[in-house]
């Protein structure tokens, strides 16, 4: 649907033209013309000078009839038909002339073309052969061109074009096969035809092809670039000797003289017919300007330049039909008896130059859309197609029809070049302007609706080009090379197509994607990325596809495709943007049905507005008026915020909406929310009762009760009514939950009537409900809350009912024992009996200080002290042991049960309490404190009970027992870092330098690395693939899972694997890593232990041993500060698991002021 616009036209007047071709170097033209016997050669700039190159004479009545250019060497080759090949060079060199004569054929010469690539010249002589030249002039092949050529493709005849053949019955027309043709063309010659020879090559100068005359008959070979004959045509009736073929090589089109008309014919490769059409002339434009004809294609196959006496026609096929996009009249007055001579440029498709005897002319065409105003309400996708006297009009808002038909088709006096579509202001309708031939305007009044037949009125318009007026956005610009501008600004490169709406700029890339890019100020405009998986800027479309027009009211685009289908897609940009639109201007029924029709999700009416919207639900109601589009917005409801995460607003956020958008005040669920503003607003509507029940079931988490209630509440109008409430509450929720929440609220009729729509057997339910009849109120609700397990409430019933031993059956069922002591807790000897039974459960379960607690409370202090003990606690244990009171032998065995409990815990702090405190043993109290470093306590101990043997015997040997844990405990720790640390350095460096044989390749049979190596993938490793699945893109794992779904025995194996840290494994590094974590948090935590041995040390005289300690300690502790830097660095703090390895924290050691280490 699109046409031919002429946007650069220049002429120049001048006698004797006889050839042009263009320097693709300078786009200028070069022309050959002659005037007398002198021979010109002159060059037409693109600026419009013409510029003479040389001139000679030359015999009077030898014609011209080859011109080709070379821009590599500067030259110029003219072929004359008497057989002379001349050369003429603008910047001769040395021994060069300027004009020469290169080669002379003396039998003269009928046609001559040279390859597209400038290599080959191909000449037919007057003696009917072919000779292949080189770009030297060199004879390559000599071919004659003989009669028994056309047996080549000789077609086997059968006789049905034969009169005698024919079956002449009264059904013989519909017994005839239409694949048969009547009759047989058997290659007659028309009376008008030139009898001249042509010649025309294949666009990759692979094949060439001779239109000529063979006894009586007009022929077109098919020659190969090396001189073999590959087909002849076969006999058409009348063929003229224009000919060219389609650069892109599928077909050569001819012209074809029938009684009645001129038909443009299509011949293959291998010498068949191939279809046809006809250039709709009367018998008087035959006889006159239409005698004499040349076809011409354009560089890329689109437009067939069709060349008469004094006009030029261009036509476009689309759809299988052939459209007359343009007529160029060359000269109206005295049209000369000589042919036009056309010529594309070999670059560019779209320009054009004509020359005649008189004149030379040169075109620029674009291909556009004229297409009607894209803003509404006038966007009613209007687009005008010319077609020569026929003007095809399609509004594709209102039909879209697809080419070559139109809505309208209307007819013309002359064939149309130009035209444009503006509005009618009065009747906001469409005001079309027609222009004929560069002259005439025709105005087509605006229809009153499109509908109705539109007829053309010769009514002349002031303008003298027709044009689309602009609108109040940027300029928009479109080059040659699909670069697109706005103003000056270069917004992409690589564009096909664009159209502007008030909202957006839409265009189409040779990427094949469609962009969408919002209106705003140009320094603002963001083109989007190549993103069509997560920009709604951005959409993927089908190869080729080109804009015809976009229509925002109903939120489309028309694309063309490249074969000339139409297609009408509904862009996500072009939706969303509509349905903002709609919500800022609260017309909340237009962009409901535009999220229903377009499947957008209807949270985006609430999220893009929330506040806004909230303020106006009853508008919203209102607006939407039917109550199941109510209900299908209530059911989609969901807590994401689509405005952020799906459907995210692309405008800058200066242009971007100016009402209020979030509150911090607003409810965390968005949908209760939403549902509460609907229950408030819906009250006094009687209609919208299924509303009501919509908003309660759709809350987060749904609010079935409420939902019965409302339907419970619909009872005095009228059983109908709560039947559909009934139903429509089933279709919302699950019919089992249902039932159970009526049961729930205690209304056996409403659970009768669920249970009704739900489809239950009767036999399942109504014996139950019957037995639940005849109960009393009490001891029904205990049974549906029991029934329901509902046990908390189903105990509370029982309470009512005053049934105590049935409550402690069913709290040591349902272990209900602190909903019991609620319940009790103002009964003091019922109360008693409840704690009792839960103590022994809390016994039961292990839980043995809670249980300790209630004994106690019970003053049960015996099983109180043995709960305590059972739980380690024993201050506790031996304090309600001391209440009972226990005799002294037992009181004290228990004391060393629990000194002994604490010396394996290795608490030695609470072990010598007790031996201080309970058992009087003053040396196993001061050994069980030096034990612990306790040095103070024990010295305290020793002078308190009046033992100072003890400061020789206990103290002293305790602090060389300390010293020599200590200093084993940190040479310990320096010999494990000065090994694990090196080993972690050289792992790393082995990964940095090959990862992928660190990990899991192959591993060099040379190399001195342990033959136990593990190669079992870790997480980390497995992200990028392993060797052998890297380039299968299969998991590790199995063939329907990812590497992250492993079976719970796999993952068992690999967490023994972990936890070991083989040598030579994948899990070496972390294993290693996590154990020198541990081990600098084992120095940290022994700091204390050490200061405290240090001083006491002291204390007693052993200076030097303190000395050694304290040296030993601050070795350790500046090796482990080393050893961080070295080990958890920045790069290197992420295990196997992709989690982070925490640094360990190291304090600073402070050393005692009595000794100097050195750092």
């Amino acid at each position: 649907m699109r046409n031919i616009k002429n946007v650069l036209e220049s002429r120049i007047k001048g006698g004797g033209l006889q050839k042009t071709v263009w320097d693709v170097a300078t786009n200028s033209i070069i022309s050959a013309s002659k005037i007398g016997t002198l021979q010109q050669l002159s060059r037409w700039t693109l600026e419009g000078s013409l510029e003479r190159i040389g001139s000679w004479d030359t015999l009077s009545d030898d014609a011209l009839l080859n011109l080709q250019y070379f821009p590599d060497t500067l030259s110029t080759c003219l072929v004359f038909a008497r057989g002379d090949i001349v050369v003429v060079r603008e910047n001769p060199r040395d021994g060069e002339e300027k004009i020469e004569i290169v080669g002379s054929i003396d039998a003269g010469i009928s046609s001559a073309a040279w390859s597209p690539d400038g290599e080959l010249l191909l000449v037919v002589t007057e003696a009917s052969t072919v000779l292949y030249l080189t770009r030297d002039f060199e004879e390559l092949e000599n071919v004659a061109l003989k009669s028994d050529d056309l047996s080549v493709s000789d077609r086997v005849s059968v006789g049905w074009g034969k009169k005698e053949t024919q079956f002449k019955g009264k059904r013989a027309k519909e017994l005839r096969d239409p694949t048969v043709p009547e009759t047989i063309d058997q290659g007659t010659i028309h009376p008008s035809d030139h009898k001249k020879t042509m010649i025309s090559w294949r666009g990759d100068g692979a094949y060439v092809a001779v239109n000529s005359i063979v006894s009586e008959r007009r022929v077109i070979r098919i020659y190969s670039r090396e001189s073999t004959l590959e087909s002849v045509s076969e006999p058409v009736n009348s063929l003229l000797g224009a000919l060219s073929w389609r650069p892109a090589g599928n077909l050569l089109a001819g012209v074809q003289h029938r009684e009645d008309c001129l038909d443009v014919v299509f011949f293959e490769k291998n010498g068949l017919r191939h279809g046809q059409f006809s250039l709709r002339l009367t018998s008087d434009e035959m006889l006159s300007w239409g005698s004499q004809t040349s076809l011409q294609w354009n560089v890329d196959s689109t437009i067939l330049a069709v060349c008469f006496k004094d006009r030029v026609q261009l036509w476009n096929m689309m759809n299988y039909h052939w459209y007359l996009k343009q007529e160029i009249l060359i000269s109206s007055e005295n049209p000369r008896l000589i042919p036009l001579d056309v010529m594309w440029h070999p670059e560019q498709p779209l320009w054009l130059s004509i020359g005649s005897s008189v004149e030379m002319a040169r075109f620029k065409f674009v291909s556009l859309v004229q297409r009607g105003p894209t803003s509404p309400p006038g966007d009613y996708g209007v687009v005008a197609v010319i077609d020569g006297k026929i003007l095809k009009i399609t509004p594709l808002r209102t039909a879209n029809v697809p080419p070559p038909m139109a809505l309208h088709e209307i007819s013309l006096k002359e064939n149309a070049n130009d035209i444009a579509i503006s509005t009618y202001e009065e009747k906001e309708a469409q005001t079309l302007k027609v222009a004929l031939k560069f002259e005439v305007l025709h105005s087509m009044g605006p229809p009153s609706t499109y509908g109705t037949d539109i007829t053309a009125q010769n009514s002349p318009c002031e303008i003298n080009e027709p044009s689309i007026a602009p609108t109040e956005s940027s300029i928009f610009r479109l080059t040659e090379n699909g670069a697109l501008f706005a103003e000056e600004r270069l917004l992409s490169r690589g564009c096909t197509s664009f159209v502007e709406t008030p909202y957006h700029l839409i265009f189409t890339t040779t990427q094949h994607l469609l962009k969408f890019v919002h209106m705003t100020a140009v320094e603002n405009m963001e083109v989007p990325l190549d993103a069509p998986e997560t920009d709604e800027r951005c959409r993927s479309i089908e190869k080729g596809a080109k804009i015809i027009t976009a229509m925002p009211s109903i939120f489309a685009l028309v694309l063309q495709m490249s074969r000339g289908n139409l297609e009408t897609i509904y862009p996500r940009a072009l939706v969303l943007a509509g349905i903002r639109r709609n919500v800022e201007e609260k017309k909340y029924k237009k962009a409901f049905l535009a999220c229903r029709t377009q499947r957008v999700d209807m949270n985006i009416l609430h999220d893009y507005a929330p506040i806004q919207f909230i303020d106006n639900v009853g508008l919203f109601i209102d607006d939407l008026q039917k109550v199941e589009h109510v209900d299908l917005f209530l059911s989609s409801l969901r807590e994401e915020d689509v405005s952020i995460t799906m459907y995210r607003e692309t405008l800058p956020a200066e242009e971007s909406r100016a009402i209020p958008s979030r509150s911090t005040e607003l409810e965390a669920s968005k949908v209760n929310r939403i549902c509460d503003a609907f229950l408030l607003a819906l009250r006094d509507r009687d209609h919208n009762f299924k509303n009501l029940i919509t908003a309660q079931v759709c809350r987060n988490p749904p609010n079935l009760d409420a939902g019965l209630l409302e339907i419970a509440a619909l009872r005095p109008q009228g059983r109908e009514k709560v039947d559909e409430a009934v139903e429509h509450i089933c279709f919302l929720a699950d019919v089992n939950r249902l039932y159970d929440n009526a049961l729930g609220l205690y209304d056996l009729q409403l659970a009768v009537l669920i249970a009704q729509h739900a489809q239950k057997d009767p036999k399942e339910y109504l014996p139950f409900l019957q037995n639940l009849h005849k109960m009393s109120q009490l001891r029904r609700q205990f049974s549906i809350d029991d029934y329901l397990g509902r046990y908390q409430k189903a105990l509370k019933h029982l309470y009512g009912l005053d049934a105590f031993d049935e409550v402690k059956t069913y709290l040591s069922k349902h272990g209900l024992y602190k909903d019991a002591l609620d319940f009790y807790r103002y009964k003091d000897e019922k109360y008693s009996v409840l704690m009792q039974m839960y103590a022994e459960y809390l016994q039961s379960q292990s839980q043995y200080k809670d249980a300790g607690t209630a004994f106690q409370y019970l003053n049960d202090y015996t099983k109180a002290s043995n709960s305590y003990r059972l739980a380690h606690l024993w201050e506790e244990s031996l304090s309600c042991a001391s209440l009972i009171p226990l005799p002294n032998d037992q009181l004290r065995s228990l004391a060393e049960a629990l000194a002994s409990d604490c010396t394996e815990s290795k608490d030695f702090f609470s072990a010598a309490t007790i031996h201080l405190d309970y058992l009087t043993d003053v040396p196993s109290a001061a050994k069980m404190f030096c034990k612990g470093y306790f040095f103070r306590e024990a010295f305290r101990s020793i002078v308190l009970h009046q033992q100072p043997q003890l400061l020789s015997t206990v103290l002293d040997p305790g602090l060389l027992e300390g010293m020599a844990t200590m200093t084993g405990l940190l040479a310990d720790c320096k010999n494990q870092l000065n090994a694990q640390v090196p080993r972690i350095c050289d792992l790393r460096v082995k990964k940095a330098e090959d990862p992928l044989a660190f990990f899991e390749g192959d591993i060099d049979d040379s190399a001195d690395i342990p033959d136990n190596i593990s190669l079992a993938p870790t997480d980390a490793s497995t992200i990028g693939g392993s060797l052998f699945t890297r380039y299968t893109n299969r998991s590790s794992g199995t063939v329907a899972t990812n590497a992250t779904r492993r079976t719970s025995k796999n993952r068992r194996r690999e967490e023994r694997r972990r936890a070991r840290g083989k040598k030579g494994s994948v899990y070496e590094e972390e294993y290693l890593v996590n154990s020198v974590r541990r081990l600098i948090e084992r120095v940290d935590s022994a700091q204390d232990e050490v200061r405290r041995l240090v001083e006491w040390l002291m204390k007693r005289g052993m200076a030097e041993r303190a000395r050694a300690v304290e040296g030993m300690m601050v070795e350790t502790v500046a090796l482990c500060r080393c050893c961080i830097g070295k080990v958890f660095t920045a790069d290197n703090k992420e295990n196997g698991d992709g989690g982070t390895v925490l640094e360990p924290v190291l304090r600073e050691y402070k050393t005692l002021p009595f000794h100097v280490h050195k750092q």
